[in-house]
C-alpha cells in the first residue's frame, strides 16, 4: 500500500495594509430603497400607469387568457375534468386583472 501524501501547510496570513488598531467597526449602510416603498409610505401618492401601458398590459393578459382558455377547452374534451376546471380559473383570474388594469391603471 502507499502512504497518503503529508498535508500541505496551511498558508501564513497576509498582513494587512492597515494596522488592527486604527480599523473601526463600519456603519451599517443605509437599506436601498425597494420598488414598493412609495406604496408602503401614506404620504406619498401613487402615479397612474399611461394609458398606452395599461392597453398593452390588457392585451397581455388576453393572449394568456386566450392561451388559458385553449387548455380549459382541450382538457374539457380530453376527458381532464379538474385540468379544464384549474384552466378555466385561470383564464377567468386572467381577465379579470387585465380588466382592473385598465380601469385603476
Amino acid at each position: 500500500m502507499t502512504e497518503p501524501p503529508e498535508p500541505a501547510e496551511p498558508p501564513e496570513p497576509a498582513e494587512s495594509a492597515e494596522p488592527a488598531e486604527s480599523a473601526e467597526p463600519a456603519e451599517p449602510a443605509e437599506p436601498a430603497e425597494s420598488a414598493d416603498a412609495a406604496v408602503a409610505q401614506p404620504g406619498v401618492p401613487r402615479e397612474p400607469r399611461p394609458i398606452i401601458e395599461r392597453i398593452g398590459l390588457a392585451a397581455i393578459a388576453l393572449v394568456l387568457a386566450l392561451l388559458f382558455g385553449g387548455v380549459a377547452a382541450a382538457s374539457w374534451v380530453g376527458g381532464e375534468a379538474f385540468l379544464a376546471v384549474m384552466a378555466g380559473v385561470g383564464c377567468l383570474m386572467t381577465v379579470w386583472v387585465g380588466v382592473l388594469t385598465l380601469i385603476r391603471g
